[in-house]
């Protein structure tokens, strides 16, 4: 889930700050992976499920702050759009009968917080794109209360310079203009997280890069956008579109888009959170007061906050994620390839999918990568 954050005006130095700070961060980290400070237990693995709100007649429902109260649940959290929300699955490790028992659990959670949605004149639909959305849902009026999505919105257009240009090809063809990130509410997606050793990490990151274009032809379920039909997935290219920093001359000249699948295999976790800060301008410069280096110095672990804020703003299709739990860091892989639903079976059986064959090729003798 997304860090919340206040309304802030940002200056140059604030932006030389957070460079620094960031520097600092990464130097930090690096000595936490000499040192050998992460959990490294036996691997966990947990959800996050993005879901759409309709109403009577199947069209979206601009109502997440009032489902949100009704639910009133912590795991549940705002999406970009007024028509989305979220749910966090805790997560647990796998074994026995962990993946029904975690069916069990996303099952009752979804039917609890669609009885509530209905309490307000909504339903919960699972679908990598909602069917019934159209051009005049995505405006700045639609996005969601939380102020980090405005803040993000402006500082994506800053950067951007002008107005997002979504172009779409497939079975019919789609060309239009938005002034805001809110096309990006569309996409709504399951998000697969697997704990790991800083080992282990760069073969399971580098399994899931290999398997990810199967998991999109096994799982896609969102052929339609504002009534056309495009891709099979057309989640894929309207989530790179619609939060892309680059206006035409800057994608030709080869800068990376901030959706982005990578171009390389790694080594180490390492790779990942320095090509963040090599390639990518910070979107959000906020500085804490914390001195990480301090910190780890007096026997604490430090948040990282500047590094993991920033790893957040760069969308990549499986994520490093750095995290403090109890008072102890951990590193996970986080898989952001498939869609949400269209059902709860289809949800567990996609995840099975992805745990099973990473854990294989994660794992094997000779990696797949090293044959690619």
């Amino acid at each position: 889930m997304g860090r919340d954050i206040q309304a802030i005006i940002i200056s140059g130095e604030d932006r030389r700050n957070y460079r620094a700070k960031l520097a600092r961060s990464l130097d930090v980290f690096a000595r936490m992976l000499r040192e050998r400070l992460f959990e490294d237990e036996s691997c966990q693995v947990g959800q996050e499920i993005e879901l759409n709100l309709v109403d009577s007649d199947g069209a979206p429902s601009m109502r997440n702050a009032d489902v949100l109260a009704a639910i009133a649940d912590p795991a549940w959290a705002t999406e970009v759009g007024q028509f989305n929300l979220e749910i966090n699955v805790p997560p647990r490790q796998l074994g026995g009968d962990a993946l029904a028992d975690l069916e069990q659990e996303i099952r009752g959670s979804l039917n609890a917080g669609d009885d509530k949605a209905h309490s307000v004149g909504s339903r919960l639909v699972m679908v990598g794109i909602l069917p019934t959305l159209r051009k005049l849902d995505v405006h700045a009026g639609t996005m969601s209360a939380n102020e980090r999505y405005r803040v993000l919105n402006e500082q994506i257009f800053a950067a951007r310079g002008e107005d997002m240009r979504i172009e779409i090809d497939g079975a019919e063809q789609l060309l239009t203009h938005a002034d805001s990130i809110t096309p990006e509410a569309a996409c709504t997606s399951v998000q697969l997280h697997i704990q790991v050793s800083p080992d282990a990490f760069a073969r399971y990151w580098n399994a899931a890069q290999a398997i990810a274009g199967v998991q999109v032809a096994l799982a896609a379920n969102s052929p339609f956008l504002f009534g056309r039909q495009l891709w099979h997935e057309t989640r894929i290219t309207l989530f790179e579109q619609a939060t892309d920093t680059r206006p035409d001359e800057l994608k030709r000249q080869g800068v990376r888009p901030r959706v982005w699948f990578g171009e390389r295999w790694i080594t180490s976790v390492f790779d990942l959170f320095e090509e963040n800060i090599q390639y990518f301008p910070a979107l959000l410069p906020i500085c804490e007061d914390e001195d990480p280096l301090a910190i780890l110095e007096g026997g604490g672990c430090p948040e990282l906050a500047e590094m993991t804020l920033h790893n957040g703003t760069i969308y990549r299709w499986n994520r490093p994620v750095y995290a403090v739990v109890d008072g102890k860091p951990h590193l996970r892989v986080e898989n952001r390839v498939l869609p949400a639903g269209p059902s709860v079976a289809d949800v567990m059986a996609n995840a099975a999918f992805y745990y099973g064959l990473i854990r294989v090729l994660a794992e094997s003798e000779r990696p797949i990568w090293t044959q690619m």
